[in-house]
Parts: C-alpha cells; sequence; structure tokens
C-alpha cells in the first residue's frame, strides 16, 4: 500500500520557486549565446564609456581606474534594470501555472529575482577575470559593504518590480509607462559621472535617486580613497525598506484579485 507523505508549506513553496527557477534558465538561455550575452553587453558599455571618460581625465577618475569606475556604474545599474524588468513581468509570463494551488505569484517573484541575480554574480566574477587579464588591479577595501550594496539593489528592484508587476494585472498599459520611467535612469544615476563632478548647489536634483547611492558607495566600497560624497547608507538602505514594505503590502492584500482580472 503506498504511503502519503504530507510536506510542510514551506518545502512545497521551496519546491516550486526551484521548478520556477530551471523554467527562468531555459527561456533565458534558449538563445545560442546564453550567458556569454550577459558579458558582452556590459563589458562592450563599459569599454566605450571608459574610452569617452578617459579621453577627459587622463584614465583616471577620483583614484581609480577609469575602467574600475565605469564598471560598477555599468554592474550596479544593470542589476536594477534587468531585474525589475524581469520581475514586473514574472506574473503575467507564469499567469497560466497559477491555476495550480501550489504556485503563487510571489514564487514567480522570487524565481525571476534569484535567476537575475545570480548571473549577475557570474557575470562580476568574468568581469573580475576580464581586468586580471588586463593588468587591473582588483580591489576590494570593503568586500562586505559591496556585498551589502548588490543584494540592496537587488532588492530594491525586485521590490519596484513586484509593484509594477501588481499594477500590469489591472493596466496592462503600465508595461509602457514603466519604459518611460526606467530610461532616463542609466543617464542620472552616476553610470558615466560621480556626484564629485558636478556642483554641489544641483546635488538636489540628482541624490534623490537611491541607485545613484548605490553606484556611489559600490565605488567607494572597492576604493576607499574615492571619496563618495552626498550619499548616505541611511538614505539607500531606508528607501529600500520603505519600498519592500510598501510592495509586499500591496501584495499580501490584493494578489487573488490581481491575478483573477
Amino acid at each position: 500500500m503506498a504511503t502519503v507523505v504530507k510536506r510542510s508549506n514551506w518545502v512545497v513553496w521551496k519546491d516550486v520557486i526551484f521548478a520556477l527557477f530551471i523554467r527562468e534558465i531555459r527561456t533565458g538561455f534558449s538563445d545560442k549565446l546564453g550567458l556569454g550575452w550577459a558579458v558582452i553587453s556590459p563589458l562592450a558599455f563599459i569599454f566605450i564609456l571608459s574610452f569617452i571618460r578617459g579621453r577627459m581625465d587622463g584614465g583616471e577618475t577620483h583614484t581609480m581606474p577609469t575602467f574600475v569606475f565605469m564598471v560598477y556604474g555599468m554592474l550596479m545599474i544593470q542589476l536594477f534594470l534587468t531585474m525589475l524588468q524581469s520581475c514586473s513581468s514574472a506574473i503575467k509570463k507564469n499567469k497560466a501555472l497559477f491555476a495550480f494551488r501550489q504556485v503563487q505569484p510571489i514564487s514567480a517573484i522570487f524565481a525571476a529575482a534569484l535567476f537575475e541575480t545570480l548571473i549577475k554574480m557570474a557575470v562580476i566574477v568574468l568581469i573580475w577575470c576580464v581586468m586580471y587579464f588586463l593588468n587591473y588591479e582588483i580591489r576590494l577595501d570593503n568586500a562586505l559593504l559591496l556585498i551589502l550594496n548588490f543584494f540592496v539593489m537587488a532588492i530594491l528592484a525586485m521590490s519596484l518590480g513586484l509593484m509594477f508587476a501588481m499594477a500590469q494585472c489591472y493596466i496592462s498599459e503600465i508595461g509602457k509607462v514603466q519604459q518611460l520611467l526606467t530610461r532616463p535612469l542609466f543617464f542620472i544615476s552616476g553610470v558615466f559621472f560621480s556626484l564629485q563632478d558636478i556642483s554641489k548647489e544641483y546635488w538636489h536634483y540628482l541624490d534623490w535617486n537611491p541607485i545613484l547611492h548605490g553606484i556611489e558607495l559600490s565605488r567607494q566600497a572597492v576604493y576607499s580613497s574615492y571619496g563618495a560624497v552626498g550619499v548616505s547608507y541611511e538614505y539607500y538602505l531606508g528607501f529600500t525598506l520603505v519600498v519592500l514594505t510598501i510592495a509586499l503590502s500591496w501584495y499580501f492584500s490584493s494578489w487573488k484579485q490581481a491575478i483573477s482580472r
């Protein structure tokens, strides 16, 4: 006689996230380039922007090599943008699976966030290898703070992605609004510049942006001599916690109504 094994809700949830994670891998690497494109794309931008900025400051930007300056700016903004896009489309992409009682929208969000986090971690390691072969010094003056910045940025992107995903359940055109809102972020988040390059009287036009804080603090964590100004961990962490709280509150109060529309 067959025995029925009862699994706890935690085990079921973990298995669902793992299954959705495997699904993300299959869809994410369905093209021929796969992970290679995740490295080629930021590297191409880094080389182009480093060349442009290097012509302006002689190859060194505020005590750190311009290439390294661009590396952490590009990695952090791409982490935010790709995770935001992936999480915001996760509910719509997996909506057919929600017919199964065990599969909930939050599981799809976590699976998408986990996939993008692991991809960017692999990209960072591969870019460090490129830096080694290019004879750039790989410095991590405060590795723990760099790791903290990375995961706070991931949580911020996931939280905003969850909010956009919920909004798309009610208004499908929200995706277009999201594209309009995120497009300028590449130019105002300190990827190509530092607050040290701008007069203090204009900082208030930019320092509301938590992504700028994350990028500048990441550079500070790598090169302690960088001297990041106008940014703070308190604002960066506080903003992320507020957005995370709002996103989870909205989700748990109305996810059933959202997916039934």
